[in-house]
């Protein structure tokens, strides 16, 4: 047999023994989550209660606002305006008198209180512009935001109709024909689980990967596998594999049982090649979920890191508001995050329908971030298992 054959043959078990060790690496880093219940019980509620309560609890959305009335002019126009509001998005509104409304504000027992004056109809059948009074608790941001546009807009069609006594407006030489796309009723509840689940992802794999290392460092394994013949880069290997398997696998299940299933949410692109996107994510998310438990030294620690890294990762990813929104040099700093990635092909896949001519952009992105924060990683533990050896 020549050198060259003997070579070859010698490499050829060398990576198979490599291949071999990261598998039961990876299997053993499997039972050992199987047998964490609180990580088993993290990682169903992950991606199903809490998919189903980002999805159902938007607060974008106005719902049931606490509105109470203040009625001084008794008139049809008055009482129009009062029967305006209704469930979903007001309660039934609640009549007060003038000395009512600051106690009520102050107890939190209503979002609005709009106030109508004496001789209120009769100013406005005569073309006078009386004025009605909106006090709002702003300390119910979100509530107050949206709801100033809605009692605004639900009290000037009322007067208009009132006025030219049938529910028309006048004629405009312009009109506006809307069309929203990919979600013809604007239901926050589309736009809302699918972006937790994009979140947990992140999330779930820098704490599983995380909480890997460190436990084993607490409970001392991790000399043992330094006098066992592996490698650091196949200690490595193997818990990103089997988090990173672990992810997708619970990825997998919430779009289809929980999202396409119990919510009803339509998915339009491709779920493959979505999951193909994820598991490129996971190669990076899992790395730095290692490195950081590099840095940390116990639990504890390495929840304060992961609160540093992970809130402004997904505030400034585009998932909440849109990059475009952002300062610029905000823009071109997050371009080596690989939330914004992620968040930029999980969007232009799940909501649009798009294929691999348009999303292959993020995809080598996350290779390479991917990458270089594997490698990082690396260098990282190998340092630090090298100062416990």
């Amino acid at each position: 047999m020549s050198a060259v054959s003997t070579s070859n043959a010698t490499a050829a078990v060398a990576w198979r023994r490599h291949l071999a060790n990261i598998w039961r690496l990876g299997v053993k880093e499997l039972w050992s989550l199987r047998r964490d219940p609180m990580m088993l019980v993290l990682i169903v509620y992950t991606f199903t209660l809490s998919v189903y309560v980002a999805a159902t609890v938007m607060p974008e959305a106005l719902h049931k606002a606490p509105i109470a009335i203040i009625d001084d002019d008794e008139s049809a126009l008055s009482s129009r305006i009062t029967t305006a509001f209704y469930p979903p998005h007001f309660v039934t509104p609640v009549r007060i008198t003038s000395a009512e409304a600051d106690t009520g504000l102050d107890a939190g027992r209503y979002t609005f209180v709009l106030a109508i004056p004496p001789h209120f109809e009769r100013d406005v059948l005569a073309g006078r512009a009386p004025a009605l009074q909106l006090n709002i608790d702003a300390t119910r941001m979100t509530q107050a935001f949206s709801g100033n546009g809605y009692v605004q807009q639900i009290v000037q069609a009322e007067v208009a109709e009132f006025v030219q006594r049938h529910r028309a407006s006048a004629d405009q030489p312009v009109a506006l024909v809307l069309r929203a796309r990919f979600n013809p009723g604007l239901e926050p509840m589309w736009f809302g689980s699918l972006m937790e689940v994009v979140n947990n992802v992140t999330m779930l794999s820098i704490i599983l990967t995380g909480a890997a290392l460190i436990r084993e460092r607490e409970h001392g394994t991790v000399e043992h596998l330094l006098v066992m013949p592996v490698t650091p880069t196949e200690i490595m290997l193997a818990k990103v594999w089997a988090m990173a398997l672990v992810v997708m696998l619970a990825t997998g299940l919430s779009l289809n049982l929980v999202i396409r299933g119990a919510l009803k949410v339509p998915i339009e692109g491709s779920v493959i090649l979505f999951l193909v996107g994820t598991a490129l994510h996971l190669f990076a998310t899992t790395s730095m979920g290692i490195f950081l438990a590099t840095v940390a030294r116990t639990m504890p620690q390495f929840g304060l890191l992961l609160i540093l890294t992970l809130i402004p990762m997904q505030l400034l990813s585009g998932g909440v508001t849109p990059r475009e929104s952002m300062p610029g040099f905000v823009q071109d700093f997050m371009l080596i995050a690989p939330t914004t990635h992620f968040t930029e092909l999980a969007q232009a896949i799940l909501y649009r329908g798009a294929g691999l001519d348009v999303v292959w952009q993020p995809f080598l992105a996350l290779a390479v971030i991917g990458s270089v924060l594997f490698f990082i990683s690396l260098r990282r533990f190998r340092k630090t298992i090298g100062q416990m050896a």
